[in-house]
């Protein structure tokens, strides 16, 4: 089987190669853009990186990073322009009570209440972090990506990749302890 960086290479001779890799990342950049837009944007959104990628297949240079974080970089940058949808969506999020999640285990109940119980207060505090801070969080979590990784798909040195990781863990600790505190006494 032909790595991503042959199959791109390749893919400027015979476009149709471009397919193959369109089939073995579509999912991840899809599930990766659902959860930081919504379903309803991601269709569109990966669809549109997956074309972009494709114009600019002559630029890929696999010397500089893997073809995965290349597009992560490129459907983050369609988020940031997303980035008011994002927010509404935050928002809304933000107003989601608890549900009434009965199953017959105590156990799951409760943590799915708390959790449920702590999202308007995690959707505020990621809603505060700065753009780069909620981008790097995102793709570490949702994307599923490392730290160089994470580094090649925003263009950005590792140690700030660290930083801003760390920066917005500190935020979120802060935001959620107070959260939590008065989530226990309950």
């Amino acid at each position: 089987m032909p790595d991503d960086a042959e199959l791109v290479a390749s893919s400027v001779r015979e476009p149709e190669r471009f397919a193959l890799l369109y089939d073995r990342y579509f999912d991840d950049i899809h599930r990766y853009l659902a959860a930081r837009l919504g379903r309803e944007n991601a269709d569109d959104l990966a669809a549109e990186t997956f074309l972009i990628a494709f114009r600019r297949r002559k630029d890929f240079d696999a010397s500089r990073g893997a073809l995965r974080p290349w597009l992560y970089g490129i459907a983050t940058n369609l988020a940031s322009q997303h980035r008011r949808t994002e927010r509404r969506r935050l928002k809304a999020l933000g107003r989601v009570r608890a549900e009434d999640a009965i199953d017959g285990h105590e156990e799951h109940v409760a943590s799915r209440v708390t959790a449920e119980a702590l999202r308007p207060d995690l959707v505020r505090a990621m809603r505060d972090l700065a753009p780069g801070d909620r981008d790097v969080v995102f793709l570490s979590v949702l994307g599923g990506l490392g730290y160089d990784d994470i580094a090649q798909a925003l263009g950005i040195p590792s140690g700030t990749v660290g930083s801003r990781l760390n920066r917005a863990r500190k935020r979120l600790r802060g935001a959620l302890g107070s959260a939590i505190d008065s989530t226990e006494e309950d």
